[in-house]
């Protein structure tokens, strides 16, 4: 969704509240494509903050469909964050000589509104996703999922440190 930011730019004083949907149904993170639930939405207020700036606070509210790291089962996962950006109109950004942030969210004077939603997507995604605190994975054997039962595999890994000492009993061991 693109929103024109030109009154708010040449306005002062000017204010707006948008309330935008997220247009897409996927999201990609890190070689991953993730669904976007589609209530997932972004409440916005766009203020002139002087000549030719503009400042864009808000709130995203969407629900991402992760698997867990341990054990591959879906959740969905709830992201919120609350943000302030300032944007400059093309004129000022001709004038600035840097030192402002990457605005890839606006283009010319028209604000990405999924663009930015992706950004603040990217910035608010949880380090790690676990179904449940006391989550058990996955048997490294066979692959079954542990929380559902045990398998019976042996995952049995001895200490690589007591090999030297294995070695000594295996070295004086007929066959």
């Amino acid at each position: 969704m693109l929103i024109n930011l030109t009154d708010v730019f040449s306005s002062e004083g000017s204010a707006r509240k948008i309330s935008a949907a997220y247009e897409g149904s996927h999201f990609s993170y890190m070689g991953n494509v993730y669904p976007v639930s589609r209530d997932s939405e972004v409440l916005l207020t766009l203020t002139n903050a002087g000549p030719g700036r503009a400042l864009i606070e808000g709130e995203l509210k969407a629900r991402l469909t992760i698997p867990c790291d341990r054990c591959l089962q879906d959740v969905e996962i709830p992201i919120t964050a609350a943000f302030a950006h300032q944007a400059v109109s093309p004129e000022g950004r001709q004038e600035q000589t840097g030192g402002e942030e990457d605005q890839n969210f606006i283009s010319g004077y028209e604000l990405d509104v999924n663009v930015l939603m992706n950004n603040e997507i990217l910035i608010n995604m949880p380090a790690k996703v676990l179904c449940g605190k006391d989550c058990k994975g996955i048997c490294t054997v066979c692959g079954q999922n542990l929380n559902e039962g045990e398998c019976g595999c042996d995952r049995f890994v001895p200490d690589p440190r007591m090999a030297a000492i294995k070695d000594i009993f295996y070295a004086n061991k007929e066959v």
